[in-house]
């Protein structure tokens, strides 16, 4: 009898065993499979962008967008290194003065703006932070280089008469001179992403610049940097 009982307790402890064993295996196994291979993409999203000086609303801000490629690479089943370079057209508005006259029934507006675009190739180093399979965080640094740039000043005049506006513009642009601007523009990004696809996902990301714009600030102003909010697509092939 006890020869008996010492044979069950045996048979019973490695059936316990091979049970635990394959557990293990199929967790590790299903770990295993959860981490993404390394996948290249294209990306491009919309920008809406002014200068640190500037007060955060949309009259202060200009519209432009980026595009470009990205590598993201899986350092594990949560986390991953996306490395992107992006042509990037980022800038501000300005409203230098505006005024409105009521003359009997007609009403004149006149504004006088001035939009500076600044072009850039940037290049994002991201790391993502996924809590669920589509689902992720993101942040790093952003290293850019200037390219060129341009202002445009324009001057809006609209008249208004018994409710029938017309509108007269007058503008002109001028080339930024690259020697007044600081060719290497250093930033932190941080963002949100989520893939309704294996393919297909959305990206909003804020890039705050820690590098001056220009080379010199005039005297009793400031140094501005780039401030951004970014909304677009994302493709992995």
């Amino acid at each position: 009898m006890k020869k008996l009982f010492l044979g069950l307790a045996v048979i019973a402890g490695a059936f316990t065993y091979a049970q635990e064993t394959t557990t293990t295996t199929v967790a590790v196994m299903s770990t295993l499979k959860e981490k993404e291979p390394v996948r290249f993409g294209i990306k491009g999203a919309a920008n809406a962008s002014q200068f640190s000086e500037q007060q955060l609303n949309t009259k202060n801000q200009k519209l432009g967008f980026n595009a470009g490629v990205f590598v993201n690479i899986p350092l594990s089943t949560k986390f991953a290194l996306q490395p992107e370079v992006l042509y990037n057209q980022i800038g501000a508005k300005s409203v230098l003065s505006s005024s409105e006259v009521q003359t009997g029934n007609t009403t004149v507006k006149t504004e006088q703006n001035v939009s500076t675009t600044l072009n850039y190739i940037s290049v994002p180093l991201m790391v993502h932070f996924r809590p669920t399979e589509n689902f992720y965080f993101e942040a790093g640094p952003e290293f850019s280089y200037f390219i060129d740039g341009k202002d445009k000043g324009e001057s809006i005049v609209s008249s208004t008469t018994n409710g029938t506006t017309s509108t007269q513009i007058q503008s002109a642009s001028r080339d930024i001179d690259k020697d007044a601007i600081q060719r290497f523009n250093f930033g932190l990004g941080l963002g949100l992403g989520y893939y309704f696809t294996d393919h297909l996902g959305i990206n909003a990301r804020y890039v705050n610049s820690l590098t001056h714009i220009y080379k010199d600030t005039p005297v009793g102003q400031n140094p501005n940097t780039n401030r951004v909010f970014q909304l677009g697509l994302n493709y992995k092939f």
